[in-house]
């Protein structure tokens, strides 16, 4: 006789009188806690930054920062269209060509923001350095060119740039948007990105360029790299830690970018850091202490030799670049978190608590 199989059905958690383990119930409560800050302070960033509905053309828009800014945006009642390299599959889509795009893409917009670009993360050879220059100067010279054509089109042009601008190395100068260009690839790069967003200048269109610094977030950048390695109490300064790091957390990076888009009081090059820059090695203890884990007392120089090549490590992992955000101060400018500790904190908060109560102390 055959025998029949019949599912177990468990109770759940409530029909047995089992609550959730400890440490879910933590992430839970932390997730909320966290959801209800980021809410209250987009709307209170729109607040802020009032302005009657836009419909905003978004490059990137899949990215760390386009996937960010696009939830603020829409959050305000802003329209968004992404603008995307692929057929587009829904109405909020367009296909955009970034070397000849459509001569329709831009119509009824009201403003472009441009995020897209290569990663600049990578061993620096021949094709890296091709790709980082390639994906921006040609394609934002088009799509700025594309926007000063369009019969009532985009009053605003809004572009990413970098830090990158003031060279790897100028040790505690202060810079701000009026100190001048530094020296080396990522300085060229970013100064012929800047330049190619010219035809909108000529045309009429208010153009800000958004020289931005390390951008933190658990999500990608930085500091998803280094989180399983603090987490773990593996981490620590790179070389001397007395590098400046020019930083911004990533809401407080969109909420530059609604600015840029929505204050007529901008234009031109603007900083998107954190008004407190921070030494590596400053930057290095925040982090343990926010994770609750021990750090290194330095980590070998050669580990980024390794990965990103002489000049990528130079550029990159052992810049040092002390900059303040001069026009945005000089506007009034609130940040979300211009405490380091604070940014970490609210960026990491429901992971670490996850580690302080998984891990347990640090040794």
């Amino acid at each position: 006789m055959a025998r029949v199989f019949r599912p177990v059905v468990r109770p759940s958690a409530e029909e047995d009188g089992h609550r959730p383990p400890p440490v879910a119930e933590a992430f839970q409560r932390s997730m909320a806690a966290y959801r209800h800050r980021q809410l209250a302070a987009d709307l209170a960033a729109h607040r802020r930054y009032r302005h009657d509905p836009l419909t905003v053309a978004v490059t990137g828009s899949s990215g760390l920062v386009g996937t960010a800014l696009t939830a603020l945006l829409t959050i305000g009642g802003h329209h968004v269209v992404r603008l995307v390299r692929r057929p587009a599959e829904t109405p909020g889509e367009r296909m955009w060509r970034p070397e000849a795009p459509a001569a329709d893409l831009l119509t009824g917009v009201d403003a472009v923001v441009h995020l897209a670009g290569a990663p600049i993360a990578g061993r620096f050879d021949d094709r890296h350095r091709r790709a980082v220059r390639d994906s921006r100067i040609a394609p934002t010279r088009a799509l700025a060119d594309l926007a000063a054509r369009t019969a009532g089109g985009p009053k605003v042009f809004v572009s990413a740039s970098a830090a990158g601008y003031y060279g790897p190395d100028r040790g505690d100068e202060l810079l701000t948007e009026e100190s001048e260009r530094g020296q080396g690839f990522l300085a060229d790069v970013v100064t012929g990105w800047e330049a190619a967003t010219e035809p909108a200048s000529e045309a009429g269109l208010r153009v800000v360029r958004v020289r931005t610094g390390l951008v933190l977030s658990p999500r990608g950048g930085l500091l998803r790299v280094q989180y399983p390695l603090f987490a773990a109490g593996l981490g620590g300064p790179l070389g001397t830690g007395r590098q400046w790091m020019p930083w911004i957390g990533l809401d407080d990076l969109a909420d530059v970018y609604l600015r840029a888009l929505t204050d007529s009081v901008l234009s031109g090059p603007i900083n998107a850091v954190s008004p407190e820059p921070v030494r590596n090695n400053e930057y290095t203890r925040t982090l343990g202490i926010v994770l609750n884990r021990p750090t290194l007392p330095e980590v070998p120089s050669a580990g980024p030799r390794l990965l990103l090549g002489e000049d990528g490590a130079r550029e990159l992992a052992g810049a040092g670049r002390r900059v303040a955000p001069g026009r945005l101060t000089a506007a009034g400018h609130e940040f979300r978190h211009p405490h380091l500790a604070d940014a970490l904190g609210h960026l990491l908060g429901t992971a670490g608590d996850l580690v302080g109560s998984a891990a347990g102390d640090p040794a």
